[in-house]
């Protein structure tokens, strides 16, 4: 019997890595890219759930899919700490520098 390649393996492992990497872009892109990749996954897990013997390239699928929740993972922490750092110096700060120094000089000091 002649060996297969999943189809979704490769796109899963390299959204996998491009999710990692986009962390620190807002959380946004990349948690998108984790989550189409984890849905690709799920897609070629029936697949190969059907006949596991059919095909050859499931550890690359498998390294994808944990490459893609530790994606969802950063994705989310980077995405809190953003709302985080939002509700602490406000988002009218952003706009004008003096506000920001203000603030900033705030928070320093309440830490101190």
């Amino acid at each position: 019997m002649e060996n297969h390649k999943l189809p979704n393996a490769t796109a899963v492992l390299v959204l996998g890595i491009l999710s990692i990497l986009t962390c620190c872009c807002y959380g946004i892109f990349g948690l998108i890219l984790a989550i189409v990749g984890l849905y690709l996954t799920h897609k070629d897990l029936i697949l190969y759930n059907g006949s596991p013997e059919k095909f050859m390239n499931f550890s690359q699928l498998n390294t994808g899919k944990i490459l893609c929740i530790i994606g969802v993972v950063l994705n989310a922490i980077s995405i809190l700490y953003f709302i985080w750092v939002i509700k602490m110096i406000g988002l009218d700060a952003f706009q004008d520098p003096a506000l920001l120094q203000e603030r900033l000089q705030h928070l320093q000091d309440m830490a101190r």
